[in-house]
Order: structure tokens, then C-alpha cells, then sequence
């Protein structure tokens, strides 16, 4: 899985959790159903945020989920997935995409892609993912050409590109492709007073995915010897971080405008999350969610809301020693159902950040690498600007 928008499960309350990871599957199980198994490799992390912008404008309705079966990915459990035409148009604009993933791999010989067997096969593979997006668009009544359009122009503009060319020449077709992905939700939604703004959050999000890009790929661009529009026109990473934050500030300008019957989880998701994808790129990130000093004046969850420190089962003073903790049932795993959530928890790295369900005993595990920051990180923004929330406005929460 790819993008640039990878929030990390610690950070998000459990309601929006819950909803995240039913637009990550319901993405995912679109792609399968419309285009068949092989076709689930293109789901990205990016490409959900079409289905959550079409949900976030109309509001989640009962007939808007549906309950998936057991996959590894989800520690084999069932969980309601997000299924409609927001799904089915992030998985359009998914396989367009990561055609043009493909191509452009192809066209710079990476690694295996630089035999030719190869590489004529991985054409074939991007060309059907081509006519598939644009079947699953036109039922949509959204062009794919435009996709099209702008990835094929954006090979002749890298030729053209040199020292001095303005950065953002080379960032256009990403921005006109992911503008246009972006104002369609509103249409999906019935709201087309949405589409003028969204397109402008689109166009700023592309332009963000494609630097972030090249910053996260320049050492391996150079070493290599491949295409870098940082390299290739001369850009300093000072020029491209402000660059960045500019786009920051415009996505969260450009959402204020927009009518959100529940916006919540677009809003952690463009304000906050986004904000930490460029902290990241840019090395820039905060400290880890565990072991950190709470401000005065600021209480912590635990201490709101936890068991009062210490020993629950321990003795009381002057008291006779409290009972031993009941044992919990043991609700274990075979040997190969495990080693299936194992693999599926490896894969999608959640093993690697937060906390999760062990494989095979079922108990809660901290993951040995704790960096993706806090999450009470979502407050740091909303005093940036000087006005509340960037967003909505209003002071918000960890949770908001």
C-alpha cells in the first residue's frame, strides 16, 4: 500500500478508526469486485480519501456499509466496510493512477523494469488497468481521460524540463488529475456548490503528493541516476518545504468552504495527517506518543479517564490483600490462522506502530517502534494560524 497519507491507527479516535479502515476496505474490495482479485495490489492509502470526501459531503447512511468476512489484513475478523459510488470512483481513479505508477517506472528502467520482457508486460498490465478505471469511471459519469491526459503530458513536460524550470510546471498534470478526482465527489453527493472548492484541495493535494515524492525519493533518484524534478530543476528542499506549506494552508482554506454533513475524518485526514506526512518527508517529525511530558494545565486521557495509578489488585493499606486478577479465557489461534494475520499484520505494518492483536494469543501487543508521533498532535495546527482550528474554526481535540 502507498501515499503519502498514512495516519498511523494510535492517533485516530476508535470511531474514526473504525471508519477509516471501512474506506480502506471497502477500496479495496471495490477494486475486486469490478476488476477482480489481481486488481486489489493498486489499493492506496491516498485513493480512499475520494470515497471519504463523497461519504463526508452526504453523510454515512445504513446502506452505505456492509459487513466483510474475515481477512488476514484485519486480524481475521469481520468489519462493516464502506461500499457506493464513493468506493467505486477511488477505485477508478486508484487504477488510473497506478498505471501511470507503472508507465512511469517503466520509463526510467527501474530495477527489473529495465528487461524488456519485463517491461512490455508491465505495460500490458497498466494498459488494462486504463480501460478499467475508464469503465468503472464512465458508469460514474467521471472521465478518465482527464487522468489520461495529464499523466501522458506529464512525460513530455519532465523532457522539457531543465535548470530554472519552475517547479510547479512539472507538478501541473498532478494537480489537474487529482483537482478533477476531487470535485467529482461532489458530484456523487448531489452538491456541485462543493466542486470549486474541492478541486482547489485536490489541485494542492497533488502538488503535495508529487513533492513529497521527490523529497522522500531524491537520495535513491541520485544514487540510481533517475528522473527527479528536484534534482533536474535545480530546487534547494527550502524552496520545497515552503512550497508545502503553502499547499498546507490552501487544502485547509479550501475545505473551510466546503458543506460537510460530518467532515471529521476529512478533516484528520487533510489537516492533521497531511501536516505530519511533511513533517515526515521533510525529517521534521515530533516525538513519539509514549513518553511524553504533559503541559501543565493540560491533563493526560489516562489520567481522565484510567484506573488511579498504581496496583488495582494490590493490597490496601491496613486491608486484607486484595484477590488475584481473574485469567482471561484462552481464545487462541491455530497455527495456520496465525501465521495468515501474522503475514497480513506484516504487510500493512501494523505490527510496526501502535499497538495489536497477537497473532495467535489474541493478546494486546505494543509494536517495538513507537516514532509516528503524538496523538495530541492534532492540537499543534489548530494554534498555528492564530484563529482556532485551521479548519472548522473551533478549538478541537485529540479526537476531533
Amino acid at each position: 500500500m502507498f501515499g503519502i497519507v498514512r495516519p498511523c491507527t494510535h492517533r485516530l479516535s476508535e470511531g474514526l478508526r473504525t471508519e477509516w479502515m471501512a474506506h480502506l476496505c471497502g477500496l479495496c474490495l471495490a477494486l475486486r469486485a469490478d476488476h477482480g482479485q489481481f486488481a486489489r495490489i493498486v489499493t492506496n492509502y491516498d485513493g480512499l480519501i475520494v470515497s471519504v470526501l463523497t461519504e463526508a459531503q452526504t453523510g454515512a447512511t445504513p446502506a452505505g456499509r456492509r459487513t466483510a468476512g474475515p481477512c488476514p489484513l484485519r486480524a481475521m475478523r469481520t468489519a462493516p466496510v464502506a461500499m457506493g459510488e464513493g468506493a467505486r470512483l477511488a477505485a477508478a481513479v486508484s487504477l488510473v493512477l497506478a498505471s501511470a505508477k507503472v508507465r512511469d517506472h517503466v520509463a526510467d528502467r527501474d530495477g527489473l523494469l529495465a528487461r524488456r520482457p519485463v517491461a512490455a508486460a508491465a505495460r500490458r498490465v497498466a494498459a488494462g488497468w486504463d480501460r478499467a478505471g475508464a469503465r468503472t469511471g464512465a458508469a460514474l459519469g467521471f472521465d478518465t481521460a482527464l487522468l489520461v491526459d495529464a499523466v501522458d503530458r506529464q512525460t513530455g513536460i519532465e523532457t522539457l524540463a531543465g535548470p530554472g524550470t519552475p517547479l510547479l510546471t512539472v507538478t501541473e498534470p498532478t494537480e489537474t488529475a487529482t483537482a478533477a478526482a476531487f470535485a467529482h465527489t461532489a458530484v456523487l453527493a448531489g452538491k456541485p456548490q462543493n466542486a470549486a472548492p474541492l478541486a482547489e484541495a485536490g489541485r494542492l493535494f497533488g502538488r503535495l503528493a508529487h513533492l513529497l515524492d521527490a523529497v522522500e525519493d531524491r537520495e535513491a533518484d541520485a544514487a540510481s541516476g533517475a528522473w527527479n524534478p528536484l534534482t533536474v530543476t535545480g530546487t534547494p528542499l527550502t524552496e520545497a518545504r515552503r512550497l508545502c506549506d503553502d499547499a498546507l494552508h490552501g487544502v485547509r482554506l479550501a475545505l473551510r468552504e466546503v458543506e460537510f454533513t460530518d467532515g471529521r475524518l476529512v478533516h484528520v485526514l487533510l489537516a492533521h495527517e497531511l501536516r505530519r506526512s511533511v513533517d515526515r518527508a521533510f525529517g521534521t517529525s515530533s516525538c513519539s506518543h509514549q513518553g511524553l511530558e504533559v503541559p501543565q494545565g493540560m491533563l493526560s486521557p489516562d489520567a481522565s479517564f484510567g484506573p488511579p495509578p498504581g496496583n488495582p489488585y494490590g493490597p490496601t493499606p491496613g486491608g486484607p490483600a486484595a484477590p488475584p486478577p481473574p485469567r482471561p479465557p484462552r481464545d487462541r489461534r491455530g497455527l495456520i490462522a496465525g501465521c495468515l494475520v501474522w503475514a497480513g499484520l506484516a504487510c500493512t505494518c501494523q505490527m510496526c506502530c501502535g499497538s495489536y492483536e497477537d497473532p495467535w494469543s489474541r493478546e494486546r501487543r505494543e509494536a517495538p517502534c513507537q516514532d509516528c508521533g503524538d496523538c495530541c498532535e492534532a492540537c499543534d495546527c489548530c494554534g498555528q494560524c492564530g484563529e482556532g482550528c485551521c479548519c472548522c474554526g473551533d478549538s478541537c481535540g485529540c479526537d476531533c
